[in-house]
């Protein structure tokens, strides 16, 4: 028999035990959650959760409406990258192989009688200081004239013909822009507005230059100082970019606002690959006596590859900045490895087989769109979700995919929460009728949860103070009552 102490003792360890454990799995929303959606007037029933600590099988922390198939917008990427991960490597890299046709200069000139051919393989990182590297490597080679054409091979990708406005309308949003197996820095320009009170204007630099574009480096400065001036800063500048050649802004812009940085889609996508190039070659002191155009790369082997940053490295970018157009660069990059050829149609078995092959019939029934998830009609489930996380947690993949994720209230998409500050990767998903966040948080507990919470509603922006609860409650191990639908 156990001495009075000691039957103490083992009451004492039994209570400690009970008050570390979690309680029973929920299947009702928590109250601070279920009131947050109540607040602004969304339905519960628009909510889908799941909580579940990591490492443990069975009946989650938390589970409501998890079989529901809905839009998770970005939420999305986190398929594409994690199988990604999986069938390419996090070694990964892209190619970009580039043909000198025709002899290299010999003499002082450095004048190369031939074509430059360059090939895309769907590197999403060719931005504008990679291009320069492969233009500077030219240039090594002794090439500083080129006396035919820059040949452009873009037959890696096949991917429908489409206006940037197509989705929502915004053309010159950098998200819009249509993958291609040879994309050049996002076909995007980059403009800084710093003010020069002195002389009454904010001056406009451009990045990058684009050879044949005109476009304004002064724009007048707005009387007064008065931050609301910021609040619709880019309204304000009044821009007409009707006429691709010459970009204008016609507004005013707030000195309050001080250095801002305004990224925009070309307005004439088609032509964009062309003007970079040439304008580019033509700033590094070369010489194009010919043009920039489509063509055919020969099959013999290269003069010389650019090769992009690892995929591990790539998905960072995509999942902590929720990049689209690379996000869909990558999708499309599964079909050209798996099938030979980066169609969405091909990319969508190789996704669609990858996630029948791990998860059974809850895989199959992911309806896949353009694995970026700036799509309408993409369908997954929490549950699916949850599966997703809980699998690339016990991982060998499993570091490259969490140091992807935006953590809470440091970086990325995550850096203005302030929920969990530092003890949260989540990656972020936002549509016009959807809200959403999925990843990984350590509890002050030391338990660690996969969490996924996704609203689809009209009005599902103004739900976010019920995600940011539920990640404050899963936190807190979810001790706390739980309140049903009313």
């Amino acid at each position: 028999m156990l001495s009075r102490v000691g039957s103490i003792a083992v009451l004492w360890l039994l209570g400690c035990h009970a008050l570390a454990a979690p309680a029973v799995p929920l299947a009702a929303l928590p109250p601070e959650v279920a009131s947050a959606m109540d607040r602004v007037r969304v339905p519960r029933e628009a909510l889908s959760v799941v909580v579940q600590e990591l490492g443990r099988s069975g009946t989650p922390r938390l589970s409501w409406q998890a079989q529901v198939p809905v839009n998770p917008a970005s939420l999305m990427k986190l398929f594409t990258t994690y199988a990604a991960l999986d069938l390419l490597g996090p070694a990964w890299t892209w190619s970009t192989p580039v043909w000198l046709k025709g002899a290299l200069p010999s003499g002082s000139h450095g004048v190369f009688k031939g074509d430059v051919i360059i090939k895309g393989s769907g590197d999403p990182k060719l931005v504008v200081e990679r291009v320069w590297l492969l233009l500077r490597r030219l240039q090594q080679l002794g090439v500083h004239e080129i006396r035919g054409d820059i040949v452009l091979d873009r037959s890696a990708f096949e991917v429908p013909e489409q206006s940037p406005a197509d989705f929502d309308g915004e053309a010159l949003r950098p998200y819009n822009v249509r993958a291609d197996a040879l994309l050049l820095n996002y076909k995007s320009l980059s403009f800084t507005f710093t003010p020069d009170p002195e002389h009454g204007v904010a001056v406009i630099s451009t990045e990058p230059a684009l050879e044949s574009v005109r476009t304004d480096t002064r724009v007048p400065l707005a009387a007064g100082v008065g931050a609301t001036q910021c609040n619709d800063w880019r309204g304000g500048l009044q821009v007409d970019f009707s006429d691709p050649q010459r970009l204008r802004f016609k507004g005013i812009y707030s000195p309050a606002c001080g250095e801002r940085q305004w990224p925009v889609a070309y307005a004439d996508p088609a032509r964009y690959n062309g003007r970079l190039l040439a304008g580019l070659w033509a700033e590094m002191g070369g010489k194009l006596t010919g043009s920039v155009r489509d063509g055919t790369a020969p099959a013999t082997a290269p003069t010389f590859e650019l090769a992009s940053p690892p995929l591990a490295e790539v998905i960072r970018d995509i999942n902590k900045f929720s990049n689209n157009v690379m996000a869909q660069q990558l999708f499309l990059t599964l079909a050209l490895n798996q099938r030979g050829l980066g169609t969405p149609d091909g990319a969508r078995e190789v996704l669609r087989g990858w996630l029948a092959t791990r998860y059974g019939d809850a895989g199959r029934s992911a309806v896949i769109d353009n694995g970026s998830g700036l799509s309408r009609e993409t369908r997954v489930s929490a549950a699916l979700l949850t599966r997703l996380l809980q699998d690339a947690a016990a991982s060998p993949l499993m570091p490259e995919l969490v140091a992807s994720l935006p953590v809470s209230g440091v970086d990325g998409t995550m850096r203005r929460s302030l929920t969990l500050t530092g003890r949260a990767h989540l990656k972020t998903g936002s549509l016009r009728d959807v809200t959403a966040v999925a990843g990984y948080l350590l509890a002050p507990s030391g338990r660690r949860y996969a969490l996924v919470g996704i609203v689809n509603h009209p009005n599902a922006a103004a739900a976010r103070p019920a995600l940011e609860a539920l990640i404050q409650w899963a936190a807190n191990d979810g001790l706390a009552e739980v309140d049903g639908p009313k």
